[in-house]
């Protein structure tokens, strides 16, 4: 089991292209933890813009009825890709990890993989 910090240093170091990583509660929309962004993008900003996009998709699910259960949210941007991964279990209700990746040096289905494997290592 890995801490916050630890777990989100080893997002950075370990997944190909990663920018920047977060651990987000989207109840409040603040962020527990933050590494890596830069002058010009701001995680915490980034963590409460994208705690809006998780309630507006779970309010959604709820009108359309769906049961099952978000996994992550993936945002599309000419030259980045936003990884959005609810957590589940162990205290991580109301949580998400939120990680950027440089679309040009980052592998999609490896650091979804990745994210998911940290993800369940966490202790909250």
């Amino acid at each position: 089991m890995a801490n916050t910090e630890t777990s989100l240093k080893e997002a950075l170091a370990s997944i190909e292209g990663a920018t920047g990583v977060a651990l987000v509660d989207y109840t409040s929309g603040m962020a527990l933890g933050t590494l890596g962004g830069s002058k010009g993008f701001d995680l915490n900003v980034a963590a409460a813009g994208n705690t809006d996009v998780v309630r507006a998709k779970m309010r959604t699910m709820e009108h359309l009825g769906l049961k099952g259960q978000i996994e992550d949210i993936l945002i599309s941007l000419t030259d980045q890709y936003h990884l959005i991964r609810l957590m589940s279990g162990r205290g991580g209700n109301g949580l998400f990890l939120y990680l950027v990746l440089d679309a040009k040096r980052s592998n999609l289905a490896m650091a979804r993989h990745q994210l998911r494997r940290i993800e369940e290592d966490l202790e909250i």
